[in-house]
């Protein structure tokens, strides 16, 4: 285990509103997560989260269970999460590992099931072919980080993909529940006067949109959200909020075997879905718990808003 990463020495700006854990805090809810001890069935791990290897474990898991699954290994980066080191790999090496990840992730599959694989632009030519071997592809989503290092060699490296796959052709799909918000530029009216393709609104002109492949209306967390935490590779609440909704219903299953900080399980909780996941880190297992208790009485989601995204700096 890493060191804990509770409240920091250094005194925080009145506005970072990053989660804190106080020492206390990580051992009493590290003793919560669900420690690995042999075969579970579903109703064993809905609403736990487990800590352990998920390679370790897998096998103990319920076969046959999963409706929606979230796939976000590290990339083939090196990279600190808090004292765990993930070294980068050769292609060979990384390729050979990710396959083995999905070969203990597809049992746990219902047939009807959804699975969305996230990476980095690198990372994404490695996992592609193996994933067509495996699942469905049907589409490949890219997201805009609005964050990233600026280099005077080469391009700022500011997006990320999320491959779309499913076990087979009857799949959950809910366009309506994912539609975007935007604001109209040059809104046209019919000659009668009406508006057209759009709604006039007292805050002004706003379209619905369908949502396309291309992301730019998402915000990576950062120190004045209070979804935010100290986790180097986390992911926005609203980014797994689209793909909770289009892909899963109210009360279907969703799993996590990289779990985080607790993104994934914290959205499931707000929008109505049972979950779980896996988290080798006990200390990013306590920041995910303290997320689950604190959304039992905030279920917000920044950027969503009475059932529909809002674009970025469009929300009045």
């Amino acid at each position: 285990m890493g060191r804990l990463f509770c409240a920091p020495v250094n005194r925080r700006a009145p506005a970072n509103r990053t989660l804190r854990c106080s020492a206390d805090e990580v051992r009493t809810f590290s003793e919560l997560l669900l420690q690995p001890s042999g075969d579970y069935l579903l109703k064993d791990i809905e609403g736990r989260l487990i800590q352990g290897d998920f390679l370790e474990i897998s096998g103990w898991l319920p076969k046959n269970s999963v409706d929606l699954l979230i796939l976000d290994p590290p990339y083939n980066l090196s990279r600190n999460y808090h004292g765990r080191w993930f070294r980068a790999r050769s292609e060979e090496q990384y390729t050979t590992w990710f396959e083995t990840i999905l070969q203990q992730v597809i049992p746990l599959l219902r047939p009807a099931a959804t699975v969305y694989v996230c990476s980095d632009w690198r990372t994404s030519t490695l996992v592609f072919p193996l994933l067509e071997k495996a699942l469905k592809v049907r589409n490949r989503i890219t997201w805009e980080r609005e964050k990233g290092r600026g280099s005077r060699r080469n391009w700022k490296n500011n997006t990320e993909d999320i491959w779309f796959c499913t076990v087979g052709d009857d799949y959950t799909f809910n366009p309506d529940a994912v539609k975007l918000k935007r604001r109209v530029r040059a809104p046209y009216r019919d000659r009668a006067g009406s508006p057209r393709d759009w709604q006039d609104h007292s805050e002004g002109p706003f379209r619905l949109t369908y949502s396309s492949n291309l992301w730019s209306d998402i915000t990576v967390p950062f120190w004045s959200m209070p979804e935010n935490t100290d986790h180097p590779t986390q992911k926005p609440e609203k980014l797994l909020a689209k793909l909770l909704l289009a892909s899963s219903n109210q009360g279907d299953f969703v799993f996590d075997p990289f779990l985080g900080s607790g993104t994934t399980a914290v959205v499931a909780k707000k929008l109505g879905r049972r979950f779980s996941g896996v988290e080798i880190n006990p200390e990013y297992g306590a920041w995910a718990l303290k997320r689950l208790q604190l959304a039992e009485k905030d279920k917000r989601i920044q950027g969503f808003e009475d059932g529909v995204f809002w674009e970025r700096n469009s929300r009045p």
